[in-house]
């Protein structure tokens, strides 16, 4: 049932960022993060995962604090780290930062990972130089209070970034559909077409909570090419970049 590992190899994101299984080559002066991949973990292969590394790299200061909500198993978090970020993942389930410790502490790296809320950071008054909250909206009860605790956790002059889905029939077909009920690389009902978030919809949200919306970049799958940035087309997956105002 392992099969797939043995397709696993070393993979680029962006200029300098690879993820390499331990023992596999990569070019000299390479930002490396070693992973032997676990189901718990993954592996980095999913598209959006990619994309969001390459992206993350331009923006991402050494020394930067950075957030990472809903972190998983670190497979962002991670490389951030490697990058130079001083890394805090939470994510609401206990087993994923279980495996996100367990994975980071193989290999030496010092991330702080929480099992706790993006609310309950807001309470505790932490706030950082780069917010993610990447995947997470889509799922969320009320998006104005989910994005409003993002922007008070993000300091004066810093930095959030939204992954999410566009409401568009293009998406319920590609993300719903195809993805869970044709293809099955998601269980039935993961995603619910209703509550994807448009990015009219995604600004207005970050107006109100005194983000300023910086760029919005589309996730974009072609037969021939494969997946690439396209600001020109947010029908399906895009990005959402911000930055908070001086107070």
């Amino acid at each position: 049932e392992r099969e797939w590992l043995r397709d696993f190899g070393p993979m680029q994101f962006g200029a300098n960022l690879w993820v390499a299984p331990h023992g596999a080559e990569v070019p000299q002066g390479a930002v490396v993060v070693r992973l032997d991949p676990g189901l718990a973990f993954g592996t980095g292969t999913h598209p959006t995962t990619q994309l969001s590394l390459i992206l993350l790299e331009k923006y991402l200061r050494p020394g930067d604090t950075l957030l990472d909500i809903g972190c998983g198993g670190g497979l962002v978090a991670e490389p951030m780290a490697r990058l130079g970020g001083d890394v805090t993942g939470v994510d609401a389930a206990g087993d994923n930062i279980r495996a996100a410790r367990a994975h980071a502490e193989g290999l030496g790296l010092q991330i702080d990972y929480r099992h706790d809320t993006a609310e309950a950071l807001v309470e505790q008054g932490a706030q950082f130089d780069v917010v993610l909250a990447l995947e997470i909206v889509e799922h969320v009860a009320d998006v104005g209070l989910f994005v409003g605790s993002v922007a008070k956790l993000v300091r004066p002059g810093g930095l959030v970034i939204f992954s999410t889905l566009n409401r568009t029939p293009k998406a319920w077909a590609l993300a719903v559909f195809g993805a869970e009920r044709v293809m099955r690389w998601l269980p039935v009902g993961t995603h619910s077409h209703a509550k994807f978030v448009k990015p009219s919809e995604l600004a207005a949200h970050f107006r109100k909570g005194g983000l300023q919306l910086d760029d919005l970049t589309g996730l974009v799958f072609s037969p021939l090419t494969g997946w690439s940035l396209n600001s020109r087309d947010l029908d399906v997956n895009y990005f959402a970049t911000a930055t908070r105002g001086s107070d």
